[in-house]
């Protein structure tokens, strides 16, 4: 059963869409808040909403990146990914990104732009079939059903995780010729929770005097 992909977001969406976040302002928070005590209404709003967003001139993680570099590296990595990947390299991109974007939440637990890296996480995770990857793609669905649902990145996943969201990752690869063992069965999904599919890796032929 292959997963089921949403719509692709050009890299020009995600600027455009950032550009609140882009031009937040480094100001002290006492002084961002006093600038929203005029305004009512959704003016008021969007204007506490900008004063929860990280400057745009901050960077997370080890490898300092922006909020554009950690979305960037989740689109372009899902891309490189194809249907499916185990690919290493793409693995290691994805999770610095990753680790960037903990970053950032830790900082700024209130920042609005957090529901669309969370969503563009999942995607790209989806992607990867190994257990950790699925897993964490499932918790991201999660993740913005519970903390973001009224967002449109919130319902989405909302309405993905209602049609039935499936794990996939293949199983531990054995020598040719030995027995295979059976996948593992799986219950049907709770809400919240996900089917899982094990995939049979291909075998491998040992190098004389290789260990086991």
């Amino acid at each position: 059963m292959k997963p089921t992909y949403g719509k692709w977001i050009p890299a020009a969406a995600l600027v455009a869409a950032g550009a609140t976040l882009a031009f937040a302002s480094s100001a002290p928070p006492a002084a961002r808040a006093d600038a929203c005590s005029g305004k009512t209404g959704s003016a008021r709003q969007q204007c506490e909403a900008f004063n929860h967003s990280a400057p745009g001139d901050e960077y997370f993680g080890r490898l300092k990146l922006s909020f554009l570099g950690i979305n960037n590296t989740f689109f372009d990595e899902r891309i490189r990914a194809g249907e499916y990947t185990t690919d290493s390299n793409i693995i290691s991109h994805v999770d610095q990104a990753d680790q960037a974007l903990q970053d950032w939440a830790h900082k700024y637990p209130d920042d609005p732009q957090l529901s669309r890296s969370y969503f563009l996480a999942a995607r790209v995770y989806k992607k990867i079939y190994t257990e950790p990857a699925q897993r964490k793609s499932l918790a991201y669905m999660n993740l913005l059903v519970q903390k973001y649902g009224n967002t449109f990145f919130g319902k989405t996943a909302k309405s993905e995780l209602a049609k039935g969201y499936t794990l996939h990752w293949f199983n531990q690869s054995v020598p040719c010729g030995a027995v295979t063992p059976a996948p593992l069965a799986t219950p049907t999904a709770a809400p919240g929770a996900a089917n899982v599919e094990i995939l049979q890796s291909p075998c491998f032929t040992p190098q004389p005097g290789s260990s086991p």
